[in-house]
């Protein structure tokens, strides 16, 4: 049996802002009655901003709920603001849907991205009610999942499994012969974030530059009795104090820039700038 959240369950007993809206500014669907969930958003926009939103649902408490908290979080935004919702965010301000579940957050998600690129559509002159062409790589035919939707269940919902993104959008819930392209997306997604480095903070990098210059510098300078000294660093400003031989040396200038600045930009960051101090 799952659990809902308080929210969760008001929202379907009573949901909010149910029915259409017949001078909609923007129209949105998502899901599919073969599925067994689908909804349809409207929304009224004046000047930019989100002034009413309706919608119509077919589908479990879950989608009900997600519709009906969907319309009340975007009203009040400006479309720039809620081109930014995530489906995460619509299951927290549900309180958390359980996982299997998941999947009625991110319709509403597809919905309100429809409704958006319909109205974006609508002021280039084309008709609201138009379905757009999708520019997005479908790789769920038989529910017309695209490349970017999977993306996201993997960077916002955290999937890590073909079986999460199937619960989480319904790819490959079918004849399962998309299994394989899910697959490779996900394997492509986990590469690309292995290799990126990660940003260090203001401890860390000088930490990092401390032991760059310890165990790799130091050790290099030392066989000619010279030594360095980190003094201090502020942002990519390293200033250090060259000691023992090192110190005064004519070719001191060429030792900071061609080895020590060359070994911390290779072993740290790129953009670091050495800095002798006496």
């Amino acid at each position: 049996m799952w659990e809902y959240s308080d929210i969760v369950k008001e929202h379907y007993k009573n949901p909010k802002n149910v029915g259409s809206i017949e001078d909609a500014d923007a129209i949105g669907e998502a899901g599919a009655l073969a599925c067994g969930d689908a909804l349809k958003l409207y929304l009224k926009i004046k000047n930019g901003i989100i002034t009413d939103a309706k919608f119509q649902t077919f589908g479990c408490g879950s989608a009900v709920a997600s519709s009906s908290i969907l319309t009340e979080m975007v009203k009040g935004k400006t479309v720039e603001e809620a081109k930014k919702i995530t489906n995460k965010e619509i299951a927290d301000m549900l309180g958390g849907l359980p996982p299997e579940k998941m999947h009625c957050s991110v319709m509403g998600h597809e919905a309100l991205e429809d409704a958006l690129k319909n109205f974006e559509g609508d002021k280039d002159g084309d008709n609201i009610t138009k379905t757009p062409v999708s520019k997005d790589k479908i790789i769920c035919n038989c529910f017309s999942i695209s490349e970017k939707t999977i993306k996201e269940a993997i960077e916002h919902n955290g999937a890590k499994t073909v079986e999460d993104i199937t619960s989480l959008t319904y790819a490959g819930g079918a004849c399962g012969r998309c299994k394989g392209n899910i697959q490779a997306i996900i394997n492509t997604y986990n590469m690309e974030a292995k290799n990126t480095p990660k940003e260090l903070n203001a401890v860390q990098f000088i930490l990092k530059v401390n032991s760059v210059i310890e165990k790799t510098i130091l050790p290099e300078l030392t066989k000619d009795c010279g030594g360095i000294e980190l003094v201090n660093v502020e942002g990519k400003d390293v200033y250090v104090r060259l000691t023992g031989t090192c110190k005064g040396c004519r070719n001191s200038n060429l030792t900071l820039k061609n080895f020590v600045q060359k070994q911390l930009r290779e072993h740290v960051d790129e953009a670091i700038n050495i800095i002798e101090v006496e």
